[in-house]
């Protein structure tokens, strides 16, 4: 079960809410107050929020952060993107991810089973799902297309993506929330509602790319609706599956 709460820079969160297992994992903007000589019997501290945005707290998954659903993405080593192709020079792809982000390389030979012969053959514009490897301060920012420790393409998807389909610009907050499955579920909902359902790809640069093979346009336009509603509503689960009906509703009846 996840939760959320809106919190300011400097608010109080009580131990009580945050997840007690020595496996949890606490993320961005939660700071834990004291040390081992200030816990309580319990053994748990408080904590308190280094930047303002939603406390986001799955117990099942035993996690809490802080997201804030209107910042800039900043790239970080193990993020997935979606970066569109601008030009090539000898060993590497150009990439561009978001207007605050310097362009992106991608190695030529950074796809699963590449060699100079059967490398991609990226078009301007091509989009292309990748991680980012490396992302420093005063250096570029490298991309790869396989798994470091596999050199496998899966289980990302990562590559090119193509058969057409469409990019919708999502909050980097929501980008989140969709990558962790937290919170939502609309996406499941629609996707056992439209014929032959949907392929998806998430950047946590608030990239979102939309294919419907069998309801074409008006499926993908359905999907990008249902994330722009999500986004701008902030909308809780139950309000989702209404939204979803409502979507699917409309469809059938146009």
């Amino acid at each position: 079960m996840a939760t959320t709460q809106i919190l300011l820079p400097g608010d109080a969160i009580s131990a009580t809410q945050i997840p007690t297992s020595q496996k949890r994992k606490i993320g961005r903007g939660l700071r834990q107050d004291g040390d081992a000589t200030t816990t309580g019997r319990d053994g748990s501290n408080n904590f308190t929020a280094t930047i303002g945005g939603l406390l986001e707290v799955d117990y099942r998954k035993k996690t809490a952060s802080i997201s804030t659903p209107d910042a800039r993405y900043i790239p970080k080593a193990g993020d997935l993107v979606i970066a569109q192709f601008r030009t090539s020079s000898t060993d590497y792809f150009h990439m561009y991810i978001n207007a605050h982000s310097p362009q992106a390389i991608l190695p030529q030979l950074a796809f699963e089973g590449a060699t100079k012969k059967t490398r991609p053959q990226l078009k301007p514009n091509d989009l292309v799902y990748a991680k980012v490897v490396a992302a420093q301060k005063n250096m570029e920012i490298e991309l790869s297309c396989v798994n470091p420790s596999t050199g496998k393409a899966e289980p990302d998807g990562l590559g090119p993506l193509t058969g057409g389909g469409m990019v919708f610009d999502v909050s980097p907050g929501l980008a989140e929330r969709l990558l962790k499955k937290q919170g939502v579920v609309a996406l499941d909902e629609l996707g056992t509602k439209l014929p032959g359902g949907f392929e998806i790809a998430v950047g946590k640069n608030g990239k979102v790319w939309v294919e419907c093979p069998e309801a074409g346009v008006k499926g993908v336009c359905a999907v990008g609706r249902c994330l722009r509603e999500m986004d701008e509503k902030e909308l809780r689960e139950k309000e989702q599956r209404k939204l979803v009906n409502r979507i699917v509703g409309e469809l059938e009846r146009g």
